[in-house]
């Protein structure tokens, strides 16, 4: 096998838990081909260059070997390498996150009774 579409090895290499989220994210351009909007119809070769990016995290990968199955996590890990600038820069986003959280990030949907009778004892005097 020397080529593969781009969004079967994504699945494959578990960016993405399906085919349909793979496709998905190409066909809106989170995945890059040398730093290219591609179709998922795409081929990938080993030693091509992708930048993804499957929900808050920026990969930056070399593409090691090709699978047309999903496996298992680890057999997915020997599929690719992370470069070392992509790393660098995913790890800094990590870190960066941890040290600035949202304080409404967890707050879901309206407020409970529980939720409003706290705010109302903050509001009166």
């Amino acid at each position: 096998m020397d080529d593969l579409r781009i969004d079967k090895w994504l699945w494959a290499a578990r960016f993405f838990k399906t085919r349909s989220l793979a496709q998905d994210a190409v066909e809106n351009g989170r995945v890059k081909l040398g730093g290219e909007r591609v179709k998922p119809a795409r081929a990938v070769r080993p030693g091509d260059i992708l930048q993804i990016r499957a929900g808050d995290q920026d990969w930056e990968v070399l593409v090691r070997a090709l699978a047309s199955q999903r496996g298992p996590a680890v057999f997915a890990r020997t599929l690719y390498d992370e470069t070392p600038q992509g790393l660098k820069r995913r790890l800094e986003a990590i870190e960066l996150r941890r040290q600035n959280t949202d304080p409404s990030a967890a707050i879901k949907g309206r407020p409970t009774k529980h939720d409003r009778r706290t705010l109302e004892r903050f509001k009166t005097p």
